[in-house]
């Protein structure tokens, strides 16, 4: 089983107007609801490729409780602890050629509540091969959250992949996570400079400390660099579409990969393939299997 995390999880609202005019009164023609984060589009990306995962995390509200009940409309098991503050909405207002979003901050978590999660994920963790832990700390959870939880399940015996940024990623990383998959701009943060191209990161990548490092660069694929060897993955002809989940499309495709202990090469061609899928899927979290096999055929994988 698979365990994802999604600490600050959302109530994704979407206002569908034919045109957004700043100051003027507006009237929605379509309103859509989905349950949000980037742990679910984890979750939700594994159950559609038939894995047996479970989502945690934490929810509260009337918010939280639609957040559940969505989750489970879509058959996804959820374990979420609760919260007395209300889980966050994230707006968007959506044109026909543009969106504008509009993100609320998350729920005020108490210690006490914490410590409840803490022990559920414990439980969790012990019945897990793969913890997937994605997104952001809302205010109360301390900022070494991760690095706590890498511990935990390490000691449960799962293997771990760490998906954040800024001091969440930092002090995630002190924990030693099995894998780390920052995109570009946060493996230039956590390294103190740009690195616009894949080949030229893999010394910085190991300067990191980390077991594996994973980073995506958009349209121009994943550099994988291990203890050993580095990889360069990528399609000949990038995809057009919707990134939004496409990182955590290949999150979900990285931790079945360490499930099922496939080779890197393999591992990562399948990667590309669902998080380019994931692009071309009309919201977060969606992939279309026949898609994914389709790319899948033209995945190029080259050691570095």
């Amino acid at each position: 089983m698979i365990l994802t995390v999604t600490l600050n999880a959302a109530l994704d609202v979407t206002y569908h107007v034919p045109a957004l005019t700043r100051g003027a009164t507006h009237r929605v023609t379509e309103v859509s609801e989905r349950a949000g984060g980037k742990g679910v589009n984890v979750a939700r990306v594994l159950r559609t490729l038939g894995v047996p995962v479970v989502a945690t995390g934490l929810a509260g509200g009337a918010c939280g409780a639609r957040i559940r009940a969505l989750l489970a409309e879509e058959g996804v098991r959820e374990e979420f602890a609760p919260l007395a503050a209300e889980s966050r909405r994230t707006v968007v207002v959506a044109e026909p050629a543009t969106a504008t979003g509009l993100w609320e901050p998350g729920p005020t978590v108490t210690p006490d509540e914490w410590s409840a999660f803490l022990a559920r994920f414990t439980a969790l963790a012990r019945g897990s091969e793969v913890v997937a832990l994605s997104g952001s700390l809302p205010p109360g959870v301390p900022v070494d959250a991760y690095r706590t939880l890498i511990a935990v399940a390490r000691d449960a015996g799962a293997a771990t992949v760490l998906d954040s940024s800024g001091e969440p990623l930092r002090h995630g990383l002190d924990g030693d996570p099995d894998l780390v998959k920052p995109n570009a701009e946060e493996l230039a943060g956590l390294v103190g400079r740009p690195l616009p191209r894949p080949a030229d990161a893999v010394e910085a990548v190991r300067g990191l400390g980390a077991r594996t490092v994973v980073a995506s660069f958009g349209p121009d694929g994943l550099l994988a660099v291990t203890a050993e060897d580095a990889w360069h993955a990528y399609t000949p002809h990038p995809v057009a579409g919707n990134p939004t989940g496409a990182g955590d499309a290949c999150v979900a495709a990285l931790a079945l990969g360490m499930v099922r202990r496939q080779p890197w090469p393999e591992r990562l061609a399948d990667a590309v393939a669902l998080s380019s899928a994931a692009v071309r899927a009309p919201v977060a979290g969606s992939v279309d299997l026949s898609e994914h096999r389709r790319l899948r055929r033209d995945v190029i994988v080259k050691e570095l």
